[in-house]
């Protein structure tokens, strides 16, 4: 159960290490927003209690320093800079480092003893209340969201440890502590039992304490913080208000009412004061009837409690909604079954309708609905906004562009367009490459850009949009552009296209994504091996994906990505050569026309079609295949778009659409070119399926070499 505990923590902490970096860079935008203040503050926070609960001491004592800065941010002891960012994003990276090492073993603590002393240089003096002083500073509470608003509730505790608790070896701070970790707290030391001088044993503790706090947590896990000391401290706990249903009236109650309700005052003594037209908390102080302290406590009180009450009063009253963690594996293994049950039913339908039995196919048809709705909810389980990734390279961009001396921002869009969690891991890495080439190379130095006619800041912009069954990803920058002239001389002298031959723009600019291919004088910590672009053609070709570059010379480079939305279950177009079923992406497939004898004889020997007066490239798959069987009198071509350029694929027939259960070859046939999976069809046999671009390349190759 422990193990179990602790890998829960370490992904709770995760999420909210990414939530962190993401208000942190926010806050750099708008450094006065509070809402962002208390974002970064309750992270803090929940990573430093739930990491001392589990063991993680390391990191509660660290994240412990950067809280309390920011809890003095919030107070508005402090404000927000770009140092104090700078040091509590190294903060994150370090409390991630912590994350990872093994529980109980020793960790390298440099980094973070430099983080804290770069902190603590921050920290302004504060001037402690002077003793007597009955003013109470301003009480700031977090925001909380509308859940935890209505189930939480506030309490009055007083904590008289005893007196020999430090011989025990228990440290009533770290009680105190761990109540704060609970929610919202403010603590008030009493000293009113302090002997004089010459009596105090060393030992002995003679202070003890009053605490507000709100939590959502319940009076069970309050009493759970005090299980080894309650039957030698007294321990008072009182409810004061519950999600606004006590003392429903706008106020609370008053001074006096507090301090006779805690003790601190009999009413007798309240009644002679309230004679006297003075502050009444002024009065008692005055007359020494109660401690300055505990004045004080009971004013924190009041103040306490009449923020939280704004807070709800200020809170839309939502619907809470329900939510559940599920493992990332039982989701694959849904997928999976649903992908099984898809490929039975395709059966079923096969079966029914050559049975010609009426029931029979309405009971198949019924089932067929069913799975389809199952499929698309399943699929939809494992969808996630694409923001969640966009998070991330902002912290990339604004740490590249400070090693490189530039002025970068960075602009996103459709950050709430959904991806399969599983597309979504794998274009990190070829985001992470396309977006470091575009500061590197396409964003110029702020001196060159304002010689050019620019602001000094270069801008790198970053969305998604949904397109079909497809995401469009777009990266933009409006740096100095792709260089066609050069990036052709390269590809020329690595004989990659012949210096006579007429190519599209878009044809040069692809030829960057070549292995090893780079125009860089110099090689740089950042870039210029010629492996990035590469890594990212890869990497979106394993997604079936593809890839489209426009550039203008001076105003910038856009990059965009056509994305499947799934890689579990596609539309695709169900086609046969000889006795043999394969599959193509429909999401490719634009049209598909008859190819006859007397096309194929007019053509003179060239895979060409006219198509509506326009000439189309085909490849006749049985002869790439080096299937021997008879063609068809009349065959098929079946005309895709791949990477902005229509091709045809001759087959045999287009048997039609159907939804692909995509089925991983084995590793005797992973590295087979062109052909990217399987699929099982109903009637139990196996359908491989096409990579149309590969394909493409793969001929491409031939010619040249041929050439």
């Amino acid at each position: 159960m422990m193990e179990e505990a602790i890998a829960t923590y370490r992904e709770e902490a995760s999420e909210l290490l990414a939530e962190l970096e993401t208000s942190l860079l926010d806050l750099e935008e708008t450094p006065d927003d509070n809402d962002l203040i208390n974002r970064v503050f309750r992270a803090m926070h929940t990573i430093k209690g739930s990491g001392a609960m589990f063991g993680f001491d390391e990191i509660a004592s660290f994240t412990h320093e950067v809280e309390t800065v920011f809890d003095m941010v919030r107070n508005g002891k402090m404000t927000v800079t770009k140092r104090l960012l700078d040091l509590t994003l190294k903060s994150r990276d370090h409390i991630s480092y912590l994350l990872s090492c093994p529980l109980g073993e020793a960790v390298d603590r440099s980094d973070g003893d430099e983080i804290i002393a770069g902190l603590r240089q921050l920290v302004p003096q504060i001037e402690l209340p002077q003793k007597g002083s009955t003013e109470v500073p301003a009480i700031n509470l977090p925001a909380v969201s509308e859940d935890e608003l209505a189930n939480e509730s506030t309490w009055r505790i007083r904590f008289r440890p005893a007196s020999n608790i430090l011989m025990c070896g228990t440290s009533p701070i770290s009680l105190i502590n761990e109540l704060r970790g609970l929610g919202t707290a403010h603590v008030v030391a009493q000293f009113d039992e302090i002997p004089p001088l010459d009596e105090i044993v060393g030992e002995n503790c003679y202070i003890y304490w009053d605490i507000i706090l709100t939590t959502t947590r319940g009076q069970d896990a309050i009493k759970d913080v005090f299980i080894f000391v309650e039957d030698d401290c007294e321990i008072k706990i009182e409810l004061i208000d519950k999600s606004g249903l006590i003392d429903k009236e706008e106020g609370y109650k008053k001074l006096g009412d507090i301090l006779v309700e805690r003790g601190d005052l009999s009413p007798v003594e309240m009644q002679k004061v309230l004679m006297l037209q003075k502050r009444f908390g002024e009065l008692l102080v005055e007359q020494g009837i109660v401690s300055p302290e505990k004045v004080q406590s009971a004013l924190i009180e009041q103040q306490h409690v009449k923020s939280v009450r704004k807070e709800r009063s200020e809170a839309p009253q939502q619907e809470a909604a329900a939510s559940i963690r599920v493992p990332a594996e039982r989701l694959d293994q849904l997928i999976n079954l649903v992908g099984e049950m898809v490929t039975v039913q395709a059966h079923l339908s096969q079966v029914s309708m050559a049975g010609g039995d009426a029931t029979f196919i309405a009971i198949s048809e019924e089932v067929e609905r069913l799975t389809n709705e199952l499929r698309d909810t399943a699929l939809n389980i494992r969808m996630l906004p694409i923001g969640s990734t966009f998070s991330k390279f902002k912290r990339l961009v604004r740490d590249l562009s400070s090693e490189l001396g530039k002025e970068i921002e960075m602009e996103t869009f459709g950050a709430e367009t959904e991806l399969d969690k599983t597309v979504i891991e794998k274009l990190n890495d070829p985001l992470v490459h396309i977006i470091r080439n575009s500061i590197d190379h396409g964003i110029e130095m702020p001196e060159a850009r304002k010689a050019a006619g620019k602001t000094s800041h270069g801008t790198v912009y970053l969305g998604a949009e949904h397109s079909g069954d497809s995401v469009l990803v777009t990266i933009r920058d409006d740096g100095a552009g792709l260089d066609r002239d050069r990036i052709r001389a390269k590809a020329v002298e690595r004989g990659l296209i012949s210096a006579t031959a007429e190519v599209s723009d878009r044809e040069i600019y692809a030829q960057i994504f070549a292995p090893g291919f780079s125009t860089a004088e110099k090689v740089t910590s950042v870039s210029g091996r010629g492996v990035g672009m590469d890594v990212v053609k890869r990497g979106i070709d394993g997604l079936r994906g593809s890839i489209g570059v426009d550039s203008t010379r001076g105003s910038g480079t856009t990059i965009t990505l056509k994305i499947p939305l799934t890689l579990a279950i596609i539309d695709s177009l169900l086609v046969k050569i000889g006795k043999d079923h394969f599959v193509l992406p429909l999401a490719s497939v634009e049209e598909c026309i008859e190819l006859t004898r007397e096309d194929v004889n007019n053509s003179h020997g060239r895979n060409l079609a006219n198509v509506r007066g326009a000439i189309i490239p085909y490849i006749p798959l049985r002869q790439h295949f080096l299937m021997a069987d008879q063609r068809p009198e009349i065959e098929q071509i079946v005309i895709a778009d791949i990477h902005g350029t229509k091709v045809g694929f001759v087959v045999d027939h287009v048997v039609g659409e159907h939804q692909t259960v995509i089925k991983s070859l084995g590793k005797m046939y992973r590295d087979v070119k062109g052909v990217s999976g399987a699929t099982i069809l109903g009637d139990g046999t196996v359908a491989l399926i096409l990579d149309m671009g590969v394909l493409l390349h793969s001929i491409e190759k031939l010619e040249h070499a041929a050439v």
